[in-house]
């Protein structure tokens, strides 16, 4: 089965740019967004073959999160089911016979950290939401999860140090998801890749020169980690500040 997970800064803006070319030649059976920016309505969005999920965020052109499948579901579940985490839109679950799908679009720490303390009770409440469904069958997670989890996951790490997606706090407390039972898809199969990048700032010709961070990924529960056959990263795609990222997997 094939996986790809793009935040899209816009889907409007992104739609503009290509997406439905890129959706087609990438022609996945899952098709996860983060950051769609659209309200219930603002977007007509033909894609034949495919059922589609959307969670919106209650503030307009923000947040914003959906899901496009070929096979239709068991059931859905949108938010965390934690009122105060549920406003923005960020996460929707699929549930199949054999697994979970999950997408996320992790609160940003923003700049000075103004918003840590959000962010860190969202991480909490994921990594529990994680746990509780991967106690009842596998789970594939995946989305802007707004951390570069290791200095080999972005290009500049020690003048970063500290910034929103690479402090100490965010990227610990992306370590105790790990621990609680999760593995970093892209890590595992490329242990000691340098330079594979999924985000890039739009100032100081960041994308050109290849400054970038890897904060979208897919994770998967330990127990079928075995089963990946492939985690591609299409930085040559453009549309939007990230380029999607993927997963093929045997489940």
């Amino acid at each position: 089965m094939k996986f790809i997970s793009w935040n899209v800064n816009g889907l409007r803006a992104c739609v503009g740019k290509g997406f439905s070319e890129i959706f087609d030649q990438l022609n996945a059976d899952f098709f996860c967004l983060q950051e769609t920016k659209l309200q219930q309505g603002q977007i007509d969005l033909p894609l034949p073959g495919y059922t589609q999920f959307w969670n919106y965020a209650q503030k307009k052109g923000y947040s914003g999160t959906a899901i496009f499948a070929k096979e239709a579901p068991l059931s859905v579940t949108y938010g965390l089911g934690v009122e105060e985490l549920d406003t923005e839109g960020r996460l929707i679950t699929l549930e199949y016979p054999d697994f979970y799908l999950v997408t996320c679009y992790t609160p940003n720490a923003q700049q000075g950290l103004a918003r840590i303390d959000h962010r860190l009770q969202w991480d909490a409440a994921f990594r529990e939401y994680l746990v509780a469904l991967d106690q009842k069958k596998p789970v594939i997670a995946c989305g802007d999860l707004n951390v570069a989890h290791q200095e080999i996951d972005l290009k500049n790490p020690a003048s970063n140090r500290g910034n929103a997606g690479f402090s100490d706090e965010e990227r610990e407390s992306f370590g105790k998801l790990l621990e609680a039972g999760f593995t970093d898809t892209f890590r595992y199969r490329n242990p000691e890749a340098t330079g594979i990048y999924s985000w890039w700032s739009y100032r100081f010709n960041a994308r050109k020169n290849n400054a970038g961070w890897r904060i979208d990924y897919f994770l998967v529960s330990n127990r079928i980690a075995q089963k990946i056959t492939a985690t591609p990263i299409y930085m040559d795609i453009l549309g939007s500040d990230h380029c999607p990222v993927g997963l093929e997997i045997s489940v």
